[in-house]
């Protein structure tokens, strides 16, 4: 009889993520099988063999018919249990597809029909070193550094055909689907046989897709969003993640894991590279990959000789002289988007929506209204008529003047990108309009709508975050930025950060081939160095300037972040619970710094009250002791949060 370490894929008890169970005959690590608990049968993952145990163990039920997981991919899941202290079982829940043991008729997953036209990648010099250079990396993680239209992509193409050449599988991740469709038809001219997995597809057809993974003997090509990282693809050669500043490499929900950081570990594994491609990579990975010598690939130049660069305008929005035909778009603005239009091509008009929450600047010199101890903007509680730090809770009262200039024009308020749409709809009745936000319906989202983006049918594009990366859009010749320092408002320590990805994400849009093209951005704050260096697109001077001030903060990636929120029925509770936790987190740890309690950004949340703790230690370990500090109900954690939102 053999002994086997099984971990279910359902939580059974919160301190045991493992059950031993015999079989008659031997199992390979990774299996997949079925084991009875109580009276309920659950598929179980066989992690290791064990000796035989001194009490009585069942046997295992069933084993399922299906190849054994890559052992690689069982070593990561069982880091990813320890290093983000969170149930094995809720790891496997993220591993698995859905509906292992149904029955199911072999049908091959759709992939949008998306037609493009083919980009000739014959590779200049800079991008023939740079896959040169990758071909001899040595396993682990590497940055590919390369500035917007440095054709980063043909890179990506180029060293998958070598690997696949190699025999070995390689997996893209894209922060988004609405890119999936994009990267598909790019690499669909060079690889037929793609796996493509993402949360719009049926159960049957993710299911497939893992499947197909699971038990190809011939290596592929897979392409999706942050899960496709867990398709179990044997011999593995790289794991490229394209626009890897993204914050949606972070999951939101348990298990709380960075893509970044697991596809390091699952590269390592493999003996593969996990290779981080970006134009502005995030500030931590960065200092991490000088500090720790990891290869840092630099693309500084586009990749077309012929390309314009674009032609750049800002507004001052505090001076009012700019505005006289509309108070949201300066003539400068609608003027570049009249032309545009006249000319046949497409504009795209960006704003920052999650940066529109009720904020305190001074309409006349751009002062904002700043936390003193962690270097974030202040947020407006009209209920108490108070400014508050949403991660230490201090207040200040409401400003009536500026304390710069001591103008009276203090303004409270923020605007949405349905405004937007509604206002260009009036200005431009006979054009077709397209806004592309978190309120989109699925019906019309960038991927479904991609055809349309790409021909130029849709004439104005509208939206958030969504449409500044990595679209490439043959037709689109203008951008337009509503409030470039909207993102500075929000009470974040990667606020500026983000602002600055995103204006220079945006303003890459354009100036990728021999049009001219035009770029107007609006802001109040001109001067603020997300917004000079994202126009700029000057990532060394903006990462030369942040990381002192991430150091006299505490910010990452000078130090670990844990955040803490508590979700209550009733504010008092959230109240209580959380300053009781403050006081005993303080009195039994004497080397972590506990920020709050103070209301969470989006405090009301499904008639829930959410309070939260910032947790910030030197020392990794002794946030997860913190963790498991907490009381049993009512909390949940978030270790390296990307954000404190």
């Amino acid at each position: 009889m053999h002994y086997y370490e099984v971990a279910p894929n359902k939580v059974i008890r919160a301190n045991s993520n493992t059950y031993t169970y015999a079989s008659p005959k031997p199992l390979a690590i990774g299996s997949l099988v079925i084991v009875t608990i109580g009276k309920q049968e659950h598929v179980g993952l066989v992690t290791s063999e064990v000796k035989k145990p001194n009490y009585e163990t069942k046997e295992i039920a069933a084993q399922l018919d299906l190849p054994p997981l890559p052992t690689e991919l069982v070593q990561t899941a069982l880091w990813m249990a320890e290093y983000y202290h969170t149930h094995m079982a809720t790891v496997l829940q993220t591993l698995l597809p859905r509906g292992l043991t149904k029955k199911r008729r072999v049908r091959k997953a759709s992939t949008p029909d998306i037609h493009r036209k083919r980009t000739n990648f014959l590779l200049n010099k800079q991008q023939s070193s740079i896959v040169d250079q990758l071909a001899t990396t040595s396993p682990g993680t590497a940055l590919l550094h390369g500035v917007t239209g440095s054709g980063k992509t043909a890179v990506y193409i180029e060293y998958a055909k070598h690997l696949i050449a190699e025999g070995k599988s390689v997996i893209v991740l894209v922060p988004e689907i609405a890119l999936t469709s994009q990267l598909i038809a790019e690499f669909r001219h060079y690889f037929p046989d793609i796996i493509l997995t993402h949360s719009k597809q049926t159960e049957a057809e993710r299911h497939l897709s893992w499947l197909t993974a699971l038990t190809s003997v011939t290596p592929h090509v897979a392409i999706g969003p942050r899960s496709a990282l867990f398709l179990p693809l044997k011999n593995l050669g790289a794991i490229i993640i394209d626009e890897a500043h993204e914050p949606s490499f972070k999951q939101e929900q348990s298990p709380r894991y960075s893509a970044l950081r697991v596809a390091g570990v699952l590269a390592k594994t493999h003996e593969a590279l996990a290779l981080q491609g970006t134009a502005t990579p995030l500030i931590s990975e960065y200092y991490l990959a000088l500090h720790h010598n990891r290869p840092i690939l630099a693309l500084p130049e586009r990749a077309r000789s012929d390309a314009t660069k674009p032609e750049i305008t800002l507004v001052d929005m505090t001076k009012k002289s700019h505005f006289s035909r509309h108070r949201l778009f300066s003539d400068e603005l609608l003027e570049t988007i009249t032309q545009t239009l006249e000319n046949g091509g497409q504009a795209l008009i960006f704003h920052n929506r999650r940066g529109s929450a009720s904020t305190t600047l001074c309409e006349s010199c751009g002062w904002s209204a700043m936390c003193a101890r962690c270097f974030v903007p202040y947020t407006l509680h009209a209920d108490s008529h108070q400014l508050r730090c949403h991660i230490c809770n201090s207040a200040e009262k409401v400003p009536t003047s500026c304390p710069i200039c001591q103008s009276t024009d203090i303004i409270h308020k923020g605007i949405g990108t349905k405004l937007i749409e509604a206002e260009l709809q009036k200005l431009f009745p006979n054009k077709k309009i397209a806004r592309f936000d978190g309120d989109t319906q699925d019906s019309d989202t960038v991927e479904k709508q991609y055809q349309a983006l790409y021909n130029g049918e849709i004439e104005i594009i509208v939206g958030t975050q969504v449409i500044a990366k990595g679209l490439d859009l043959p037709k689109l010749r203008a951008v337009g930025v509503v409030q470039a320092d909207a993102g500075l408002s929000l009470p974040d320590f990667s606020a500026s950060e983000r602002t600055f990805q995103l204006l220079a994400q945006v303003i890459g849009r354009v100036g990728r081939s021999s049009h001219p093209t035009s770029v107007v951005i609006q802001s109040y704050q001109s001067d603020a160095a997300a917004v000079r260096y994202g126009i700029a697109q000057d990532y060394t001077s903006f990462y030369n300037e942040t990381l002192p001030i991430r150091k006299q903060a505490s910010f990452p990636p000078f130090t670990y972040l844990l955040q803490l929120t508590c979700v209550y029925k009733t504010e008092a509770a959230a109240i209580r619970n959380a300053q009781t936790l403050a006081k005993s987190l303080r009195a039994t740890f004497d080397d972590i710094l506990v920020l709050g309690p103070t209301p969470a950004f989006y405090e009301r949340q499904h008639d829930t009250y959410r309070w939260q703790l910032t947790v910030k230690s030197a020392s990794r370990a002794r946030l997860l002791k913190v963790v498991d500090a907490l009381p049993p109900n009512g909390w949940q954690y978030n270790l390296d949060p990307s954000s404190l939102l």
